[in-house]
């Protein structure tokens, strides 16, 4: 995927996304060689990690693959160390993604900032859940609540989901991050974390006492664990 991004490197001032599905060849002890099927995306131009992770957010969605956690990965040399992330369910490495480590982008005659996601395909099929079951659309709506947490650097977008997550009373149907703010107003060991929250009851309309109580239960666990006070 490398090789294929860098001989597009001519577009310049282009966004470039690509990605391939094809067989990998990994040498083992016995001399033979591991054949993996692998499903690589790269991209340059508009992309961040939070974009990439988002595509590959939206690979799993359709696969059906939920339960997933992105672990923060600073050894592979081929990424750079503070902008990586394992792909992982149930202790099983699913794939990684993150931006390619610059002096390898660099040795490829590349200045600009390169992505890329290699995602194990059998890894894929075999973590898919059962096909999916009609599901009405829900009788009552959804309330939304946004809220900005304070935290340290090092806390991960991962752990504050989870424990969000967590920390709901049974309300939150879904959480999505929408801002990372660093600068003026927080302090140059901490950012800010913004996420939307959707609360909704399967049997009647909820209350803003509700909403609001759920809330609250999810800034407390946020607060007692990780330390991530309300903005």
């Amino acid at each position: 995927m490398l090789e294929i991004l860098t001989r597009n490197y001519n577009y310049r001032n282009k966004s470039v996304r690509l990605y391939e599905l094809g067989r990998v060849y990994f040498k083992r002890a016995d001399g033979l060689a591991d054949e993996s099927k692998i499903l690589s995306l790269g991209a340059y131009g508009e992309m961040d990690f939070y974009t990439l992770k988002g595509a590959v957010e939206t690979i799993l969605e359709e696969l059906r693959i939920t339960g997933v956690t992105y672990e923060a990965e600073r050894e592979n040399p081929s990424y750079h160390p503070g902008r990586c992330a394992r792909v992982c369910r149930d202790g099983r490495q699913l794939g990684v993604l993150g931006q390619i480590h610059p002096a390898v982008a660099a040795a490829y005659g590349v200045e600009e900032a390169l992505y890329a996601a290699e995602l194990d395909f059998s890894a894929l099929y075999a973590a898919r859940n059962a096909l999916p079951v009609y599901q009405p659309l829900p009788r009552f709506p959804a309330v939304t609540r946004d809220i900005a947490v304070v935290c340290k650097l090092e806390v991960t977008v991962a752990a504050l989901e989870d424990c969000i997550r967590r920390g709901a009373k049974g309300l939150l149907k879904d959480v999505s991050l929408f801002d990372i703010y660093t600068g003026p107003g927080i302090a140059p060991d901490k950012k800010s974390v913004a996420f939307n929250l959707q609360l909704r009851a399967d049997d009647r309309n909820l209350t803003a006492e509700e909403a609001d109580a759920d809330v609250g239960s999810i800034l407390e666990l946020l607060k007692a664990e990780l330390d991530a006070s309300l903005r």
